[in-house]
């Protein structure tokens, strides 16, 4: 199974430090959150990854082309123009990186990748969001219901501390307590290929129309997440999920 992930976004609310790279490379604990969302999709097995680049995408590119040198000890022999590679580490990973336009939308981009995902069922995420989601059981949900597509729902937490009072007498208090008890898109997505031909090109938003179409034809199911879930949309976000990773964070599913 292939896993499509978005990375092609400016990061307009993470400015400080989306000026100098994509947001998917940002880094948490000293690896691009596109490493933590990989690592996750790898530990059940999915090693076959297609990357929507966008914006700065060449960034992503050099990433993954020097991947093995990074992870590798090397001697470098000046006077003989020689590398030795003593021991390298790297993940059983198939990266296909595909420029899919500075200003395609979310839908526009899944598209531009159509012909590298072929006619198989396929997962599809967005590139700054982590969970301890089990994909097996998520593809597993997916295959039971045999829709078309098949969104992952989360309850983010609320933001902010809770008072419950009785006239001016605060009688308890719950620090960011679970929020409106709505479920949203958490991504995560799987999706049969049929799913793509409600896009119509590059302007089209995935979160549009084509989620209300398949919603609106009974091909849209929902896989309930309660378990951990965090997009990093703003520099708060980052410095939350770098406490976490120097703490046991808990989407780190993988040895």
């Amino acid at each position: 199974m292939k896993a499509v992930i978005l990375a092609g976004g400016f990061g307009t609310r993470i400015s400080e430090e989306s000026h100098l790279k994509p947001k998917p490379m940002i880094e948490i604990g000293g690896k691009p959150i596109l490493w933590h969302i990989m690592k996750c999709y790898s530990h059940y097995g999915i090693n076959d990854f297609i990357i929507c680049l966008g914006y700065k995408g060449y960034i992503i590119k050099e990433y993954f082309s020097n991947y093995f040198l990074h992870m590798s000890d090397v001697t470098f022999d000046m006077a003989n123009n020689r590398m030795e590679v003593h021991q390298g580490h790297a993940e059983p990973w198939r990266v296909t990186l595909v420029d899919t336009g500075q200003d395609t939308l979310t839908g526009g981009r899944l598209k531009r990748v159509r012909d590298h995902i072929g006619d198989k069922t396929f997962c599809f995420t967005y590139g700054d969001g982590v969970s301890d989601i089990d994909i097996k059981a998520l593809v597993g949900f997916h295959r039971k219901h045999g829709k078309r597509a098949t969104v992952t729902a989360i309850q983010p937490p609320g933001r902010y501390g809770a008072l419950n009072m009785q006239e001016d007498i605060v009688q308890s208090f719950q620090e960011k307590p679970a929020g409106d008890g709505a479920w949203i898109n958490g991504g995560f997505f799987v999706l049969e290929p049929s799913a793509l031909d409600l896009i119509e090109g590059d302007q089209t938003s995935w979160e549009a129309e084509p989620l209300v179409g398949l919603a609106r034809e009974g091909q849209l199911v929902a896989f309930k997440h309660r378990g951990f879930w965090q997009a990093m949309d703003t520099l708060r976000d980052k410095t939350h999920l770098e406490d976490l990773w120097r703490n046991n964070p808990p989407w780190k599913i993988w040895t």
